[in-house]
């Protein structure tokens, strides 16, 4: 088999397992009662940073496949994107059923009253139609140039998630630090790739002139 049929037959589906987890240890531990004092706050802060994680994940593994040059990477960008928006769900449905009983009304007020809650609101919102677009059907439909100016949601989702998680924090703000500069580093890496990008076509441009 070549390294892409591997990865896809083989390493993906053990990826799935492994991104359900988080998940699975939700539900082992709520059922034999041992997600602490308050299970509400334990649900919400473990699907919030698994969201994170996976925004990240998801983030890294462009920059990953142009440092390597191992493309089969790609595959999982797209997985990797909807484990993030899967545990986004669940954190604002922890947020929406267990704490405002949902109540839509209580939730536009901590909307628009509570900056974290904006932030957080905001990114998860962004992720929608990112999921909903994520297949090949869309990018069809879409076409290459669109889909990929739509996608590019997924750094305001970062940095609405980064927001989220540092105003929630009010104490050691250690944690939030530490994904705001990983997302940073990513953002950035992005960012110079795009530069080099359109330097390169500049000088192929210039090149062709210079020889006409």
């Amino acid at each position: 088999m070549t390294h892409t049929q591997i990865m896809r037959r083989v390493v993906k589906p053990v990826a799935f397992l492994v991104a359900l987890q988080p998940a699975g240890w939700l539900l082992y531990n709520a059922f034999w009662g041992d997600l602490g004092v308050n299970p509400v706050e334990t649900i919400t802060n473990h699907t919030g940073i698994w969201c994170l994680r996976f925004i990240g994940i998801t983030l890294a593994l462009t920059p990953l496949r142009w440092l390597t040059g191992f493309n089969p990477l790609a595959l999982f960008r797209r997985m990797a994107g909807l484990f993030a928006f899967f545990y986004g769900t669940l954190h604002f449905m922890t947020y929406f059923v267990l704490d405002h009983s949902l109540q839509f009304d209580g939730v536009w007020e901590d909307v628009v009253k509570r900056p974290y809650i904006t932030a957080g609101f905001t990114a998860f919102v962004l992720m929608i139609p990112l999921a909903i677009t994520s297949t090949q059907g869309w990018i069809r439909r879409m076409g290459g140039k669109k889909w990929n100016l739509l996608h590019r949601l997924v750094y305001l989702t970062a940095i609405g998630g980064a927001l989220h998680y540092f105003w929630k924090v009010k104490l050691d703000t250690t944690s939030p630090i530490y994904y705001a500069a990983i997302f940073g580093v990513l953002l950035a890496a992005r960012l110079w790739q795009a530069a080099s990008k359109r330097q390169a076509a500049s000088a192929v441009a210039a090149a062709r002139v210079a020889k006409a």
